[in-house]
């Protein structure tokens, strides 16, 4: 058993495809193996597992947390569907502001791996979705961040123009507000001697 990674127009966004073994009894993948994961370039130490439940058209996002304790996360979602978005926060970068979107369902048993400074966010397009995402920092709630969902300097193309909304969702900063005060920069290439 392996598994497929792919890049995606986004730098550090990746793509991660479990392999999965499926017969009359249902199906079988490894979720999660550090060593697969290694013999690809990616070597996180994650640190906590979250799990969500959510109904038809709630929307989660977009959250971040900030330098002080920054999280990969690699999400999936095992029950129902999802349409996930990942927007680059990193000032100076050739994407800052862009976004990456998917389709994430128990179905397509596709992960996405995020570095920390993305905000992310999904919207459940089935009944009922659950998704669970691995992190490599604790949660913080003294350093959690959000970024309006519908900043129309970011224009995400979500399916839904009235999502169900966490009051901290709906008062969400924009980009342009996190400009003031930004959290994430491109790093420099290193020089070659």
């Amino acid at each position: 058993m392996d598994i497929q990674v792919s890049t995606t127009p986004i730098e550090g966004v990746l793509v991660v495809q479990p392999e999965c073994f499926r017969d009359r009894r249902g199906l079988f993948m490894e979720s999660y193996n550090r060593r697969k994961l290694q013999r690809h370039g990616i070597d996180l130490g994650f640190v906590q597992d979250n799990h969500a439940r959510s109904f038809r058209h709630v929307l989660r996002g977009l959250h971040y947390q900030n330098e002080r304790a920054p999280q990969h996360r690699l999400i999936r979602c095992v029950a129902g569907e999802i349409f996930y978005a990942a927007v680059d926060l990193r000032v100076g970068s050739p994407t800052f502001g862009q976004y990456y979107c998917a389709e994430l369902s128990s179905e397509n048993l596709t992960q996405v791996l995020i570095p920390p400074e993305f905000a992310h966010g999904y919207l459940v397009l089935s009944e009922v979705a659950e998704v669970h995402y691995k992190c490599t920092a604790h949660h913080s709630p003294d350093v959690e961040r959000t970024l309006a969902w519908n900043d129309p300097d970011v224009a995400v193309p979500w399916p839904v123009a009235e999502p169900v909304l966490s009051r901290r969702d709906v008062d969400a900063p924009s980009l342009r507000d996190y400009l003031a005060n930004p959290c994430f920069y491109a790093r420099e290439p290193v020089a070659r001697s």
